[in-house]
């Protein structure tokens, strides 16, 4: 019975504790009543393309809309080749899923601005680029109707999968961008090439991933646990919790 205990205690700490704080203030929060009441222009984080010739990769990610921005980001990508015009993958739940340039490439989500996962410029960037363009095009849930709000796979299923096939990317997805972790098989185990770490996982809503940058335990899409590389605790609702501002986005600038 005191085991029992423990485990609720632990469950209710780690779990349910952040979201029921985070998603009170979450509904006091100013928002849009809909999706076509909701602000979608370009939020000015990214400079121009045409003022910045170097190739980039860059991925972002901002709160989702409704109830569903207490516990959740969309994640999508941007591309840039050399002197040319940005290109924004992301994936939706309607129509045909993948969209290109659909909105802007550092547009706001549902009213809420984007913040930066991941930069990276220069000879990595174009190394890499084709390599990106081979994951998204390898997607395997790109057809209409391959979409599920939870466990997935959704927008944030599709970045993930683009995380995974190109390791060199070096990126992490949000702790709280639900359906990251969604996996076909009620059972896999992995060994996570950007983190040099392992993740077993049970279909995506229970599962565990460690490395020397960090653990995290998963339960049905909800992420708890610390960041060892850059510390900080990642709390389901809130997600990073740094112990103190970082210096930097986690990005990789090659002037090449």
């Amino acid at each position: 019975m005191r085991k029992i205990k423990l485990t609720i205690a632990i469950i209710f700490g780690l779990f349910i504790l952040p979201v029921l704080l985070f998603g009170a203030w979450w509904t006091i929060k100013e928002r849009p009543t809909s999706w076509r009441t909701a602000d979608w222009s370009a939020s000015g984080l990214l400079t121009a393309a045409e003022l910045s010739p170097a190739p980039v990769i860059y991925v972002l990610a901002a709160r989702t809309g409704g109830l569903k921005g207490a516990l959740s980001v969309h994640t999508w990508i941007v591309l840039k080749e050399e002197g040319g015009v940005y290109e924004r993958y992301d994936k939706v739940g309607w129509g045909s899923p993948i969209r290109r340039n659909a909105y802007p490439p550092d547009g706001r989500w549902y009213s809420n601005p984007p913040y930066l996962v991941k930069a990276i410029s220069g000879d990595q960037a174009k190394s890499l680029i084709p390599l990106v363009r081979q994951a998204v095009a390898a997607y395997p849930y790109a057809a209409q109707g391959d979409y599920s709000i939870w466990p997935g796979p959704n927008s944030n299923s599709f970045v993930a999968h683009v995380l995974r096939n190109v390791p060199d990317l070096g990126a992490t997805m949000p702790s709280n961008a639900i359906g990251r972790d969604y996996q076909p098989d009620w059972a896999s185990f992995a060994y996570d090439r950007a983190r040099g770490g392992i993740r077993l996982s049970l279909g995506g809503l229970v599962g565990v991933a460690a490395s020397r940058w960090g653990v995290e335990f998963n339960l049905f899409g909800l992420v708890a646990g610390a960041d060892f590389h850059d510390p900080a605790l990642l709390l389901p609702g809130f997600g990073r919790v740094a112990f103190w501002p970082q210096t930097a986005v986690a990005a990789t600038q090659d002037k090449g």
